[in-house]
Formats: structure tokens, sequence, C-alpha cells
């Protein structure tokens, strides 16, 4: 898969796209999250290839810019919430090998607000419409990542918000978002 525009191409990660994608990885939970690389939540960073490329129901895009530099990357997995840590009803949801979940939307700060991370989701939710096994997309994230929960609630409809259980939980929210993007769910 490629999508051409004038200023980015979308593909699928190529061996050689892996060390530019997971710069890309790395600098956002470096950054962004805060939280620098933490292996029970980011160990899929350290070997990409093998967390979504090796299967067929996975998959690895990034966006390139005009100078060749991978400068975002978005990808899907067929791995439904784990309980622990996520809360029992969600991984009883959105069970793995049913689930499409969406993971590491990520876009370089200096190209932001261009469209890429809603391209990225497009083709991401093309890939899970195609495998036909999908019932369901699932994602997660930390609304205290700036942009992130007004993004995501533009896309899909909030199944559960951490942030109103009991005690806060992890402060996660988690979403649902249709197959084919249009109105959330």
């Amino acid at each position: 898969m490629q999508v051409r525009s004038s200023d980015y191409s979308l593909r699928t990660a190529a061996p050689a796209d892996l060390d530019g994608a997971r710069a890309v990885m790395l600098d956002t939970v470096y950054r962004d999250f805060g939280t620098g690389y933490v292996p029970r939540w980011h160990g899929v960073i350290v070997d990409p290839a093998g967390a979504y490329l090796a299967s067929e129901r996975h998959t690895l895009l990034v966006a390139v810019d005009g100078d060749g530099q991978v400068v975002a990357t978005g990808a899907l997995d067929s791995r439904g919430p784990a309980h622990p840590p996520n809360p029992r009803e969600l991984a009883e949801r959105y069970p793995s090998g049913v689930t499409a979940q969406l993971r590491r939307i990520y876009v370089r700060p200096e190209h932001r607000r261009r469209g890429l991370a809603r391209r990225l989701v497009d083709e991401l939710l093309a890939f899970a419409a195609a495998d036909g096994g999908y019932r369901a997309v699932y994602l997660h994230t930390d609304p205290a990542v700036t942009g992130a929960e007004p993004f995501w609630r533009s896309l899909a409809k909030v199944v559960h918000d951490e942030r109103e259980d009991a005690g806060g939980g992890q402060g996660i929210v988690h979403f649902e978002v249709p197959m084919e993007r249009g109105t959330p769910k």
C-alpha cells in the first residue's frame, strides 16, 4: 500500500523505514508522554518488524516527507486490551483475535496539523476492513498528551473513561472507532 500527496507519502513500512519509525516512536514516548521508554508499555518499539510486520493481520504504516524522512507512524494489531492493567469489561468486550487495536499513531510536532494522523487512521481502518476477521476497532489514549483526546473524540466513541472510575484507574480514555470512518458510533 502506498498513498502519495504533494508533501507526504504514506506506505506500509519496509525494513529501510524501521529505524526512522522507531525514532518517531521513541521521541514521542520521551517528549509527549514524558514517560520515556517503559518496556511493559513500549516493548514493541524495539522490534516493530516482529510486532507489526511478521503477521498478515498486523501492519505498520509510515508517512515519509519529501526528503525521505519518516515523520509519522500508525500501527494496527490483533491484540485486544489486556486485563490487567485495563478494566476487565474492556478485555471481554474487545478480545484478541477479533479486535483490531490502533497503536502508535504518532506525528512529529513539526509535521502536525497537516492531516497525517487522519490519513494514517483511514488507511489502518481500510486494512482492518479488508482483513475480514475484525469485529471492532479499539484504541486507548492518555488524555494528558496534548491534542490526543480531542483528536480521538473527533473520530471515535468513548467506551470507557478511567478518570471517572473510583481511584481514577490509569487515567486512560478508551475508544471504539467505526470500521468505516464517518460519524462516531
